[in-house]
């Protein structure tokens, strides 16, 4: 029985990284044998073994066969006869097909140490074929390491594309897309990420709202770049700029949805767009079965950027309906959130990257005046019901009025 590391931990430690973690072959072993020697098997769809002391897995080198669609549609052979050689040529990307033995000699059977030094992500085999959730890896890795001057081989592009003309992509699980999509807006270029999906197809296949907004024209005098999805993957790119959290990263990605629904002889304007998005954001996030705070920030910031980038001519009752309506006093920190996927919306424009957005502080003071008066006073009173309500949004009002005179005094 030997053990091999594999996969993306000889990548990256080749590239300089640190592994996130570390996978490993066995060949020539057996269920029987790392059971005795006190593995746990985990997995449903083919045998892995936890390390009894280390936790990491350790899987039996395997043959694969397509039986049927999607990502789980494989028959898998892990006989003691199976070769390292054979559960290499199984996987995705040569730069993912290298292994390292105990003495730490590389086996490189298909050049990833080649493609490694030349930044090309390509495919190993045909076989990339039979599995559709590789487009999307494919994909991440590009936006992951765009960084360091990594591209997509032309002939790997080709395949992505025939995986996602064929229908197949239709077959993974939404809880599979949706966990690549958050792994990929995480990465450094999240833009890059959904470049490659546009050119691969797979984005009219599996965010077809989001593919919409190419080709779609907005007022230059807003958006110089004129094109939607153009300004799309400026935000992006903005937003990991900025090192937003992965929620808000999300919620740009689906903050214009609105402007591919909008009448097109009323373009380049979208009046409306903001509603129509959030519907669109709703069920795109009901699609993929996204987690309820991630879909309540993607249709509030679908709903509201506007109503925030115009925040500096707000006066005081508009910005507590502005603050009401994103249930900031309920929600402080979802609104902090909401504040910054509009900043990355509105500084996601070319030429307009280095630009401030003063309404994001403008807001926040809006928030900590208004957050200080309370319904105590107005019951204090002997105010009840509605009447409660109508005099601690006055109240509110007077306050944020109060505060933002205060500011513009003294800045």
């Amino acid at each position: 029985m030997n053990i091999y590391l594999v996969g993306g931990a000889v990548r990256d430690e080749l590239l300089g990284l640190t592994p996130i973690e570390r996978d490993w072959v066995v060949v020539g072993g057996s269920e029987r044998e790392l059971l005795a020697l006190g593995y746990k098997r985990v997995g449903h769809d083919f045998p892995v073994f936890l390390h009894p002391r280390t936790g990491e897995q350790y899987a039996l080198a395997r043959r694969e066969r397509k039986q049927g669609h999607g990502y789980g549609g494989f028959a898998f052979d892990t006989g003691e006869s199976v070769s390292l050689e054979d559960d290499l040529l199984r996987r995705d990307l040569t730069v993912n097909a290298i292994a390292r033995d105990s003495d730490g000699t590389l086996i490189d059977p298909h050049g990833g140490l080649k493609d490694l030094r030349a930044g090309v992500l390509r495919h190993v085999s045909p076989a990339f074929s039979e599995d559709p959730l590789r487009v999307l890896r494919v994909a991440r890795f590009a936006g992951r390491f765009a960084g360091r001057g990594f591209r997509v081989a032309p002939e790997t592009l080709d395949l992505m594309r025939g995986i996602a003309a064929s229908g197949e992509l239709a077959y993974l699980a939404a809880e599979r897309v949706f966990t690549e999509i958050q792994l990929a807006l995480g990465s450094g270029n999240p833009e890059v990420f959904l470049q490659v999906m546009r050119d691969s197809g797979a984005l009219a296949a599996l965010l077809p709202e989001v593919d919409a907004l190419f080709g779609v024209p907005q007022p230059a005098q807003h958006h110089p770049e004129i094109d939607t999805g153009v300004h799309l993957l400026l935000a992006l790119a903005m937003a990991a700029e900025r090192q937003l959290p992965d929620i808000v990263r999300f919620a740009v990605l689906l903050h214009d949805l609105g402007k591919a629904l909008t009448p097109q002889d009323g373009w380049p304007a979208h009046h409306g767009h903001e509603e129509l998005g959030a519907t669109a954001a709703r069920t795109l996030c009901e699609r993929l079965r996204a987690p309820q705070k991630w879909r309540e920030l993607a249709v509030m910031t679908a709903r509201l950027h506007t109503r925030c980038h115009v925040a500096m001519e707000m006066r005081a009752p508009a910005m507590v309906r502005l603050l009401e309506a994103a249930d900031a006093f309920r929600q402080p920190e979802r609104f902090e959130l909401l504040l910054q996927a509009c900043e990355a919306d509105a500084r996601g424009r070319a030429g307009m990257q280095e630009r401030a957005y003063p309404q994001a502080a403008r807001l926040r003071c809006a928030l900590a005046a208004a957050s200080a008066v309370t319904a105590a006073e107005s019951i204090a009173r002997g105010l009840q019901g509605t009447a409660v309500g109508a005099d601690l949004h006055q109240r509110r009002c007077a306050a944020v009025a109060t505060a933002l005179r205060e500011t513009e005094e003294n800045p």
